[in-house]
Protein backbone atom coordinates (compact mmCIF):
# COMPACT_ATOMS: atom_id res chain seq x y z
CA UNK A 1 0.00 0.00 0.00
CA UNK A 2 2.69 2.64 1.08
CA UNK A 3 5.27 1.68 -2.10
CA UNK A 4 2.38 2.42 -4.23
CA UNK A 5 1.90 6.11 -2.51
CA UNK A 6 5.86 6.65 -2.74
CA UNK A 7 5.90 5.58 -6.34
CA UNK A 8 2.69 7.89 -7.57
CA UNK A 9 4.75 10.25 -5.70
CA UNK A 10 7.72 10.19 -7.33
CA UNK A 11 5.61 10.27 -11.20
CA UNK A 12 3.30 13.64 -10.36
CA UNK A 13 6.68 15.25 -8.95
CA UNK A 14 8.58 13.96 -12.36
CA UNK A 15 5.43 15.02 -14.49
CA UNK A 16 5.16 18.23 -13.53
CA UNK A 17 8.81 19.31 -13.31
CA UNK A 18 9.59 19.31 -9.55
CA UNK A 19 13.20 19.18 -8.37
CA UNK A 20 13.29 16.82 -4.85
CA UNK A 21 15.42 14.13 -3.63
CA UNK A 22 14.54 10.90 -1.70
CA UNK A 23 16.35 10.13 1.41
CA UNK A 24 16.15 6.15 3.13
CA UNK A 25 16.11 6.48 6.31
CA UNK A 26 15.23 4.68 9.82
CA UNK A 27 11.29 4.19 10.08
CA UNK A 28 9.88 7.17 11.97
CA UNK A 29 6.71 9.11 12.00
CA UNK A 30 6.96 11.73 14.66
CA UNK A 31 7.93 14.66 13.13
CA UNK A 32 10.04 15.95 16.07
CA UNK A 33 12.60 12.81 15.72
CA UNK A 34 12.60 12.37 12.04
CA UNK A 35 13.53 15.72 11.56
CA UNK A 36 16.68 15.00 13.72
CA UNK A 37 17.70 12.29 11.86
CA UNK A 38 17.12 13.83 8.17
CA UNK A 39 18.82 17.78 9.84
CA UNK A 40 16.29 19.58 7.91
CA UNK A 41 14.80 22.14 10.55
CA UNK A 42 11.34 21.39 12.01
CA UNK A 43 9.54 24.67 10.29
CA UNK A 44 9.80 22.97 7.00
CA UNK A 45 8.80 19.82 7.63
CA UNK A 46 4.90 19.36 6.47
CA UNK A 47 3.03 17.26 8.48
CA UNK A 48 -0.51 16.70 7.35
CA UNK A 49 -3.21 15.39 9.06
CA UNK A 50 -6.97 14.12 8.46
CA UNK A 51 -9.27 15.87 9.23
CA UNK A 52 -13.32 15.50 9.53
CA UNK A 53 -15.49 18.44 9.40
CA UNK A 54 -19.27 17.48 9.83
CA UNK A 55 -21.68 19.80 8.72
CA UNK A 56 -25.06 18.80 9.99
CA UNK A 57 -25.82 15.62 11.42
CA UNK A 58 -25.32 13.68 8.67
CA UNK A 59 -23.17 15.38 6.62
CA UNK A 60 -19.05 15.36 6.54
CA UNK A 61 -16.13 16.65 4.46
CA UNK A 62 -12.39 15.44 4.78
CA UNK A 63 -9.46 17.91 4.56
CA UNK A 64 -6.04 17.06 4.38
CA UNK A 65 -4.41 19.63 6.53
CA UNK A 66 -0.72 20.61 6.42
CA UNK A 67 0.76 22.66 8.87
CA UNK A 68 5.04 23.41 9.73
CA UNK A 69 6.34 20.34 12.23
CA UNK A 70 6.73 23.44 14.70
CA UNK A 71 2.79 24.45 14.38
CA UNK A 72 -0.47 22.81 15.42
CA UNK A 73 -3.56 22.97 13.32
CA UNK A 74 -6.03 24.86 14.02
CA UNK A 75 -9.90 23.22 13.94
CA UNK A 76 -11.41 25.95 14.55
CA UNK A 77 -9.65 27.79 11.14
CA UNK A 78 -10.20 24.38 9.59
CA UNK A 79 -14.10 23.70 10.45
CA UNK A 80 -14.80 27.66 9.21
CA UNK A 81 -13.10 26.86 5.83
CA UNK A 82 -14.97 23.71 5.63
CA UNK A 83 -18.46 25.40 6.35
CA UNK A 84 -19.11 23.14 9.40
CA UNK A 85 -20.75 22.84 12.67
CA UNK A 86 -17.64 20.65 14.46
CA UNK A 87 -14.20 19.64 13.48
CA UNK A 88 -11.93 16.87 14.60
CA UNK A 89 -9.21 14.09 13.40
CA UNK A 90 -10.52 11.32 11.37
CA UNK A 91 -10.81 8.02 12.50
CA UNK A 92 -7.59 6.55 11.53
CA UNK A 93 -8.96 3.88 9.21
CA UNK A 94 -10.69 6.47 7.61
CA UNK A 95 -7.47 8.75 7.35
CA UNK A 96 -5.74 5.55 6.40
CA UNK A 97 -8.31 4.36 3.41
CA UNK A 98 -8.57 8.59 2.41
CA UNK A 99 -4.53 8.98 2.31
CA UNK A 100 -3.13 4.94 1.24
CA UNK A 101 -1.21 5.33 4.15
CA UNK A 102 -0.42 4.37 7.49
CA UNK A 103 -0.14 7.29 9.90
CA UNK A 104 3.16 9.52 10.01
CA UNK A 105 3.69 8.51 6.55
CA UNK A 106 1.16 11.20 5.05
CA UNK A 107 2.26 13.08 2.34
CA UNK A 108 1.00 16.65 2.40
CA UNK A 109 -0.86 15.58 -1.33
CA UNK A 110 -4.16 14.22 -1.63
CA UNK A 111 -5.12 11.73 -4.45
CA UNK A 112 -8.47 10.88 -3.19
CA UNK A 113 -11.20 13.03 -4.75
CA UNK A 114 -13.05 13.57 -0.96
CA UNK A 115 -9.91 14.36 0.61
CA UNK A 116 -9.44 18.48 -0.08
CA UNK A 117 -5.81 19.47 0.54
CA UNK A 118 -4.94 22.44 2.71
CA UNK A 119 -1.55 23.98 3.50
CA UNK A 120 -0.61 26.22 5.90
CA UNK A 121 1.47 29.23 4.06
CA UNK A 122 3.60 29.08 7.17
CA UNK A 123 5.25 26.18 5.69
CA UNK A 124 5.59 27.66 2.38
CA UNK A 125 8.01 30.33 3.82
CA UNK A 126 11.12 27.97 2.91
CA UNK A 127 12.57 27.07 -0.40
CA UNK A 128 12.82 23.65 0.19
CA UNK A 129 9.96 21.19 2.11
CA UNK A 130 10.22 17.94 3.42
CA UNK A 131 8.04 15.25 4.85
CA UNK A 132 7.40 11.18 4.65
CA UNK A 133 6.61 9.96 1.00
CA UNK A 134 3.93 7.57 2.09
CA UNK A 135 6.62 5.15 4.08
CA UNK A 136 8.16 5.42 7.19
CA UNK A 137 11.31 4.91 6.22
CA UNK A 138 11.62 7.12 2.90
CA UNK A 139 11.31 10.71 2.56
CA UNK A 140 11.34 13.11 -0.27
CA UNK A 141 12.84 16.82 -0.15
CA UNK A 142 11.15 18.96 -2.55
CA UNK A 143 11.19 22.73 -3.91
CA UNK A 144 8.40 24.71 -3.04
CA UNK A 145 7.23 26.04 -6.09
CA UNK A 146 7.39 21.99 -7.85
CA UNK A 147 5.42 21.14 -4.73
CA UNK A 148 2.63 23.86 -5.56
CA UNK A 149 2.54 23.43 -9.20
CA UNK A 150 2.06 19.75 -8.29
CA UNK A 151 0.05 19.40 -5.30
CA UNK A 152 -2.46 22.19 -5.98
CA UNK A 153 -2.83 22.96 -2.83
CA UNK A 154 -5.79 25.36 -1.63
CA UNK A 155 -3.41 28.04 0.45
CA UNK A 156 -5.05 29.24 4.19
CA UNK A 157 -4.12 30.35 7.28
CA UNK A 158 -4.75 26.68 9.96
CA UNK A 159 -1.90 26.12 11.80
CA UNK A 160 -0.79 27.89 15.27
CA UNK A 161 2.66 28.24 16.89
Amino acid sequence: MTTDMHEKLVQLFESHGATFRVVEHEPEGRTELISQVRGNALSQAAKAMVLMVKQGKKDRRYFLAVVPGDCRVDLEAVKTLGRGTHAMFAPPPVAEELTGCVMGAVPPVSFHPDLKLLVDPKLLEHEEIVFNSGRLDRSVFIQREGYLKAAQPEVATIGTR
